[in-house]
């Protein structure tokens, strides 16, 4: 080894890079035997409570451990565990913006189909759908014929807009909003946030009827005058009438310059003059060179989810706003986990 790279970054980061799939399965297979949730409960557990909890052989366990210490994750001191405060905040939980979710989530449904990458790629399309029952073109709608695994999926979702989401609930711009029109918005997450923030906001859900059903007892339960869930195809129905805004929060990210521009054409004819539209997601820098979330969000898309799209720069989306018919087109940078927020008024 030449001693010379050791202080390079690039180089530090290539190393965990080539052992990264190992250990985030090490750290999920944790999450999934509550290693995490036991060390909250009895911290600086010895080996032998942690075997007893989790029954598995003694080898197997001491391997795991191990794996996950090296992250992190995990801290050995005298020959007992305990969690890092990382491990604690984001992993020892059940609440349903626990990286716990996410983490199971990508193991289940996003990761596996990274093998088929260079496959994906060389054919233009999203080869790593075969592993999933049905001829829809999207993983969105395979999903609905696995019910299970579509749980599984949404948990992930939501937790992860539990985790970013709080940047766009706090917006001012959501002060004048009366009545939101939530586009793709899944189980009700995000409108039910938005909700409990902004108690003169109503909000209609669009979605897929299988995802409006998981809706129904989970987080748009909880305001039943406020959120609507209203089933239905984004492509093939019209936009709901009667909102002032429209929000796309993590949807455009799937699609191609084309839909996304019909989708925004929607917006503009559903919505009144004065009305505006708000774009919220990834956003890559403008030289596309910086954003890991945004890199492994465009890979999955275009591997397995959809076969296009990407985690686009803010331009891109400024100029489509324009294009769709738009005006006073701006974006606000640098929310958390590489998110932007761009918007336009009718």
């Amino acid at each position: 080894m030449d001693i010379s790279r050791e202080g390079d970054p690039v180089y530090q980061q290539f190393n965990f890079l080539v052992n990264a799939p190992a250990l985030f399965n090490a750290v999920t297979t944790a999450v999934e035997l509550r290693i995490f949730h036991f060390l909250a409960e009895r911290p600086k557990a010895a080996f032998e409570e942690i075997l007893e909890h989790v029954r598995i052989p003694s080898h197997q366990l001491r391997v795991l451990l191990q794996a996950v210490c090296s992250t992190g994750l995990l801290r050995r001191e005298n020959g007992a565990y305990l969690n890092s405060v990382v491990a604690e905040d984001l992993l020892a939980s059940d609440a349903e913006d626990s990286w716990g979710h996410i983490l199971i989530g990508w193991k289940e449904v996003y990761y596996p189909a990274f093998a088929q990458m260079t496959k994906a790629l060389k054919a233009g399309t999203n080869t790593a759908l075969d592993a999933f029952p049905g001829d829809e073109p999207t993983l969105y709608q395979r999903l609905s014929r696995t019910p299970e695994l579509e749980a599984v999926f949404h948990r992930a979702m939501s937790a992860f807009t539990l985790r970013s989401v709080d940047a766009l609930v706090e917006r001012e711009e959501f002060a004048e909003v009366r009545h939101l029109l939530d586009i793709g918005g899944g189980d009700g997450t995000t409108s039910a946030k938005l909700a409990a923030r902004h108690p003169h906001l109503r909000s209609t859900v669009f979605d897929m009827p299988s995802v409006s059903k998981l809706g129904e007892e989970k987080a748009a339960g909880g305001f039943p005058d406020r959120v609507e869930l209203h089933p239905g195809d984004i492509f093939r129905d019209e936009f709901p009438r009667g909102a002032d805004t429209v929000l796309f929060s993590h949807v455009l990210e799937i699609f191609s310059e084309e839909q996304i521009l019909g989708q925004l054409r929607k917006a503009y004819d559903a919505l009144p003059v004065g009305g505006r539209v708000f774009i919220y997601g990834y956003n890559v820098s403008d030289d596309e060179t910086e954003g890991i979330f945004g890199a492994r969000l465009g890979l999955y898309f275009n591997v397995l989810a959809s076969g296009q799209g990407m985690a686009y720069p803010a331009r891109d989306y400024e100029a489509w706003l324009a294009k769709a018919g738009f005006h006073g087109v701006r974006t606000v940078h640098g929310l958390p986990y590489e998110h932007g927020l761009s918007m336009g008024t009718k």
